[in-house]
């Protein structure tokens, strides 16, 4: 009978494993509508998941994210590249007018637009992949988010997507004009963001620059508004303890992640001293 008694009491604590194991989404849509409790549960999942890309070395984060990007760069390069085969073949069809039967024409064609689906789709794939991953290194490593990142992303973008479209073999001097090409309207869309309007709050904001692109680089820049709510500004960035980041509301997962930056980042450490 004692031995009998333990298995149950063992099939017991399996069921229980077994349960807790998938308790999170099911106790979330206990409590809340399915849409609620489905965007609540992402959201935890993509704080995780950026709270450990943060602890990762620069290589990996940017790789990692490179790839992320290529993925969503290709699905989105054959899904343009599907529609606009299906619009030219109804139009053809239909007979409409304007329809330009003669040799394609490269001012309205790029090369990076030629070619079919798996041609587009890759060629989307090294634009996306290699801007995300050089923009997610230079953040790292400059630790800062600013024009010189943005257009540095650009530049490697283009240069490599000219690299790949170019038909008839990669051609580099074609490449180094595309790469600056891209880097001059990034910077220009960058300059033109910086002078739009921020709102009222845009005179404090000088003082918490270099805190929000921390928080934004580790993918905790929804803790912004706990940082202006105890006043912790840039110049406190160095003098940040548990108890401080505690004392505003923010979980213990997201203060070790952001303690253990700055004492890792070369310019906050050496502001301690």
């Amino acid at each position: 009978m004692g031995g009998g008694g333990k298995a149950l009491a063992r099939r017991d604590e399996q069921r229980e494993a077994a349960g807790a194991a998938f308790s999170p989404p099911f106790a979330l849509l206990s409590t809340a509508s399915p849409l609620a409790a489905a965007q609540k549960w992402i959201t935890e999942k993509q704080e995780r998941f950026q709270a450990w890309m943060a602890l990762q070395p620069v290589p990996v984060e940017a790789a990692i994210t490179a790839g992320l990007g290529a993925i969503q760069g290709g699905v989105l390069g054959g899904l343009i590249s599907t529609l606009s085969k299906d619009l030219q073949s109804e139009a053809a069809k239909s007979g409409a007018p304007g329809m330009d039967t003669g040799p394609p024409n490269p001012f309205l064609q790029p090369e990076g637009m030629a070619g079919g689906p798996l041609a587009q789709a890759r060629n989307f794939a090294v634009l996306t992949g290699v801007n995300a991953g050089i923009s997610t290194a230079m953040k790292r490593i400059r630790g800062v988010d600013d024009i010189q990142n943005s257009m540095a992303a650009a530049f490697g973008s283009g240069f490599t997507f000219s690299l790949v479209s170019s038909p008839g073999g990669p051609n580099v001097a074609s490449a180094l004009g595309t790469g600056a090409f891209f880097a001059l309207i990034q910077g220009g869309f960058y300059k033109l963001g910086e002078m739009m309007p921020k709102g009222a709050s845009s005179s404090e904001d000088i003082y918490y620059n270099q805190g929000r692109s921390m928080l934004l680089r580790l993918g905790l820049d929804r803790y912004e508004k706990n940082f202006r709510k105890g006043m912790l500004t840039d110049a406190t960035l160095p003098l940040l303890t548990d108890s401080a980041l505690q004392d505003v509301g923010i979980p213990p997962g997201p203060r070790l992640v952001i303690l253990d930056h700055v004492r890792r980042d070369p310019e906050l450490s050496k502001a301690r001293r």
